[in-house]
């Protein structure tokens, strides 16, 4: 009986026992957590004695401990109240960076039995991070000419919070020519991209200044600002251009420090600062600017701090190429860090071409290229390329050899020579390459014609100018090089009145300066048409022509000619005859006047330049009419000479000068008295045979007169006695300039009925002609015959027919 008791006794604590074990075994699952991070020492995370279905104060008893490898332990047991609780700050993101869920792992170890209880907690994210830009100011250069839609990638910010907390939108600062429109990436972050929407003006604002905005989704909301200034370049038509699209790069995770893991080449073909191309890092993780250094000006990437595997497996960067106006490109960097592979490629060039011309076909082979590796297997299993931005293309040929040859024609005038670089890469790990340089020439043929910066030219050259004066040029390119470009300009032979256009101009082969080989008249031609032909020095030569309209510019080189008075061809002196009873502004005579200039050049303008009589004639400034200026007075001298100036308005004037001889007389038999006083003696010993000759002429001027009274008799009668009476007064204001001969050197004026008396006194001959009346010059108009002079015949007149008042023409040559 005892023995069944005894056995009943043990059976129940072995069933406690078993039931206990079950109990923990069913618990052995994983124990999941949550607690904010950033919480204080001591926070409770969970109640881990009931989760392991024990009392506190077993956790002691039963030696129950935390077991966590590799890193400093972030939680702790209290024995007192069984509660898994925090041993210090924790940190999200230095623990678990962008990782989601944070997740730290580690067992529970209940040492009296052996057991593990492996527990996980979750760090819950709080926004204590603001989003952050890497750089505080960004710089960018603009071309005037960028195209509206122009897409630039910005920096985007980083935020180390996770979910919410994190990074969630972008916003731009207001401006009429950018906007921000943000791309989704396939990698997840949001690519804040700025987007030209309206043309750029560098003279109307030279520098933008925009303010990209990141802000998180916490609360509060948080965010970080970059400043971006963008100044606006002047046109730069080429930006640089890299060798590649992308770079790849396999480093051994053993390189040592400030090894040259990577360079890029970009080039510009540009000059000067346009093609000065600079690098830099464009959006990169903080993390990888800090292991990583890119030269700016070589393209050079070293490291600067060890490589990590366990860090990152793949480095990936965005390098910049900027040159010097502001035009950029960009190219993709992958580093992946690997193990070693010690052997790169060898590149041999066998044969090569340095020249080609440019009208050679696709296909033409340039280069033939061996590569080989002294590794096996992957690590010398290599792959040889060029970058796809060239015209030339890599054919595979047995045994490790490549030719290079031309994929499309190529234009010299586009591109003249070429850099080809050829890399070979193995399939070690990491991968191996090796990159020879192969320069190519593009030889010019001649299939580009001369073409004149202009489709026509003007010139203008003042007339009389000196010969073989250069009066214009002409300038044509040509865009092929050394004798295809070498120009040589000529004139297209033609005729201009009838004499060839060589006559008159010439051209300089070379420079294309034109001479004048004759000095040009602007009377003579105003205008010259020709055509100049530009033909380069090819074979066979391209031309091309161009026209060029000369024009003559008229100068002041024409003085004033004086048709009336016209100057006497027999040595006498024109005499204009004013009556004594003229009033003021009696029309005397006129001087009329031509220029050959044109324009202002031939304005003509009158003034009285000398005078024996001051004030006692006026001369019209635009008319040239001689006027007496007063009464004519008895005192006033029988022979009035007056000089009149003709001026024209060229600058500098030109002018012309004429004598007049003004006689004063009532009536003629005064003018013979007085003859002998208009000439002084010419010498004394003819002074008897000028007076015989006097008397011979007032003879047959009296005969003369005779006949011509008997004549206005007869015509006075046809136009009524009274009427022509009143009308004659005017009679001189009509009266043609021809009519001025002279007498003795004294210039008489009569019109309508004249005769003519020849004197010579080294001949000691005479002789008289009689002329028929004249009856086309006595029209006299109606307002002349309303003025009276010495000439009109009055009442008194026609009674007496003792003085005369026709009018008579007197030749005397002494």
């Amino acid at each position: 009986m005892k023995i069944q008791k005894k056995l009943t006794g043990c059976s129940r604590l072995m069933l406690l026992c078993l039931s206990l074990e079950l109990l923990l075994e069913a618990g052995a699952g994983n124990i999941h957590y949550s607690v904010p991070e950033e919480t204080d020492k001591g926070s409770f995370v969970g109640n881990i004695a009931k989760d392991l279905g024990l009392q506190p104060q077993e956790l002691a008893d039963r030696r129950v401990r935390i077991v966590s490898r590799g890193r400093m332990p972030l939680f702790a047991l209290n024995p007192r109240s069984g509660s898994l609780i925090t041993a210090g700050r924790i940190d999200r993101e230095k623990l678990c960076a962008q990782s989601m869920p944070c997740l730290v792992s580690f067992n529970i170890l209940v040492e009296d039995k052996m057991k593990l209880f492996p527990v996980e907690v979750e760090i819950i994210d709080i926004n204590d991070n603001t989003p952050q830009f890497q750089l505080e100011e960004l710089e960018f250069k603009m071309n005037e000419i960028t195209t509206p839609g122009t897409r630039i990638s910005l920096p985007f910010g980083q935020d180390l919070d996770v979910g919410v907390n994190s990074l969630q939108s972008y916003q731009l600062s207001s401006n009429p020519h950018f906007s921000l429109d943000v791309q989704q990436g396939a990698d997840g972050p949001q690519h804040p991209e700025m987007v030209l929407r309206s043309p750029l003006d560098r003279e109307e604002e030279a520098v933008h200044h925009l303010i990209l905005t990141a802000s998180d989704g916490g609360d509060p909301v948080r965010s970080g600002t970059l400043r971006i200034y963008i100044q606006v370049v002047d046109a730069n038509d080429n930006p640089p251009a890299f060798t590649q699209a992308q770079y790849h790069m396999n480093v051994p995770e053993n390189v040592p420090l400030g090894t040259r893991l990577l360079m890029v080449n970009a080039t510009d073909p540009d000059e000067g600062s346009n093609g000065e191309v600079t690098y830099s890092f464009h959006n990169v993780d903080h993390r990888v600017a800090q292991i990583f250094r890119l030269d700016s000006y070589t393209g050079e990437i070293s490291n600067k701090e060890p490589l990590d595997f366990e860090e990152y497996k793949i480095y990936s960067m965005e390098v910049q190429a900027q040159d010097g106006a502001g035009l950029m490109t960009r190219a993709k960097v992958l580093i992946k860090v690997l193990d070693v592979n010690d052997n790169a490629p060898e590149v041999t060039i066998t044969s090569v071409t340095t020249a080609v011309p440019e009208n050679f076909p696709p296909g033409t082979v340039i280069a033939l290229i061996s590569v080989h590796d002294q590794d096996s297997g992957d690590n010398g299993y290599t792959t040889c390329f060029i970058p796809g931005n060239l015209p030339f293309k890599l054919e595979k040929l047995v045994d490790n050899y490549y030719r290079l040859v031309t994929e499309r024609t190529l234009d010299r005038e586009l591109i003249s020579g070429y850099n080809i670089t050829v890399t070979a890469t193995d399939q070690g790990t990491p991968a191996l390459s090796t990159e020879t340089h192969i320069s190519l020439l593009v030889t010019d043929i001649n299939d580009n014609s001369p073409v004149f910066h202009q489709d026509s030219y003007s010139a203008y050259i003042p007339e009389n100018n000196p010969r073989g004066a250069s009066i214009f040029s002409v300038r044509a390119h040509d865009s092929d090089s050394n004798k295809n470009a070498q120009i040589t300009y000529s004139i297209i032979e033609d005729t201009i009145q009838g004499a060839p256009l060589s006559a008159y101009l010439s051209i300089n082969s070379d420079t294309g300066v034109l001479y004048a080989l004759r000095s040009f008249d602007y009377e003579q031609f105003r205008d010259l048409q020709l055509k100049v032909m530009a033909q380069d020095g090819g074979d066979p030569p391209l031309s091309s022509n161009v026209s060029l309209n000369l024009f003559v510019l008229d100068q002041n080189d024409n003085a004033p000619e004086i048709l009336y008075p016209a100057l006497p061809t027999d040595g006498s002196t024109g005499v204009e005859l004013a009556p004594r009873s003229a009033e003021p502004g009696y029309l005397v005579t006129k001087v009329v006047a031509v220029d050959r200039d044109s324009g202002q050049n031939a304005w003509l303008s009158y003034r009285l330049l000398k005078a024996s009589e001051p004030g006692l004639f006026a001369v019209g400034l635009h008319t040239g009419e001689v006027r007496t200026a007063r009464a004519l007075l008895d005192r006033d001298a029988l022979k009035q000479s007056l000089v009149v100036a003709v001026q024209d308005h060229g600058q500098p004037p030109l002018s012309a000068t004429v004598t007049l001889t003004v006689a004063v007389a009532d009536r003629i038999p005064d003018i013979l008295a007085d003859l002998g006083s208009l000439e002084p003696s010419a010498k004394p010993k003819d002074s008897d045979l000028t007076l015989y000759l006097v008397v011979a002429v007032a003879a047959v001027s009296c005969v003369f007169l005779a006949f011509v009274i008997v004549l206005l008799a007869h015509r006075l009668r046809r136009w009524h006695k009274s009427r022509l009476l009143q009308a004659s007064g005017g009679g001189l204001a009509s009266m043609p300039g021809s009519h001025f001969v002279g007498v003795d050197g004294v210039r008489a004026f009569l019109q309508t009925y004249s005769h003519e008396v020849s004197l010579t006194a080294d001949s000691r001959k005479s002789h008289l002609i009689f002329p028929q009346p004249n009856y086309a010059d006595t029209l006299i108009s109606q307002e002349s015959c309303e003025k009276k002079d010495f000439l009109s015949a009055p009442q008194s007149l026609l009674e007496d027919k003792k003085e005369p008042f026709s009018q008579v023409k007197f030749v005397m040559n002494i």
